[in-house]
């Protein structure tokens, strides 16, 4: 599948600007780890962009909408991945591919939330700041702290290194995710 292909499903299905914004901060993510890993980058980057495609069209059946659409094109290492991008699916997690969906898909967007709270947004964030705010139960309250610690096992990765290299990943896309510093001049 082409990331054009990818990009035509997640429009059908998304609309939302935020939804948008977490799949291609996913997307940038599993491709950088792709690349790290020496594994397809679009491979991995089309499964983080079409990770929650059907979430806000199919919220009751998600993510099986996008897999099963996935299976019938015959894209089964993504569509398995999909499918158990949250571990309480129970899902088995056999493949890289599978762990790195899981490990970076909660993170990235807690990585995110915290930029969009500082002035600065993702212009000098540090991973202690990221994990700082992981303890706070109240902030970005959906994400769910187990997900992204268990992701980090499954990728065998230091959690402070994880969001360090997350970070870096998107600190150059900062424009391109309305992540830049708010400026201090009145406009």
């Amino acid at each position: 599948m082409t990331r054009e292909e990818a990009t035509q499903i997640l429009q059908q299905y998304t609309k939302s600007e935020s939804l948008l914004r977490h799949a291609r901060t996913v997307e940038l993510v599993m491709r950088a780890y792709a690349q790290k890993l020496n594994q397809d980058p679009e491979l991995w980057g089309n499964t983080g962009l079409l990770h929650d495609a059907d979430y806000e069209a199919y919220p009751d059946r998600h993510p099986n909408v996008v897999v099963e659409l996935l299976r019938e094109r015959g894209e089964e290492e993504m569509a398995h991945a999909i499918s158990g991008h949250y571990s309480h699916w129970g899902v088995p997690h056999d493949s890289l591919l599978d762990k790195a969906l899981l490990g970076c898909d909660e993170i990235t967007g807690f990585v995110v939330a915290c930029a969009q709270v500082r002035p600065q947004r993702l212009s000098g964030l540090e991973a202690k700041s990221v994990l700082k705010k992981l303890k706070q139960a109240s902030f970005a309250a959906s994400v769910d702290r187990n997900e992204v610690r268990l992701g980090a096992e499954l990728l065998e990765v230091d959690l402070a290194a994880h969001i360090d290299f997350i970070i870096q990943v998107l600190q150059p896309h900062a424009e391109e995710l309305q992540l830049t510093p708010i400026s201090s001049e009145a406009s």
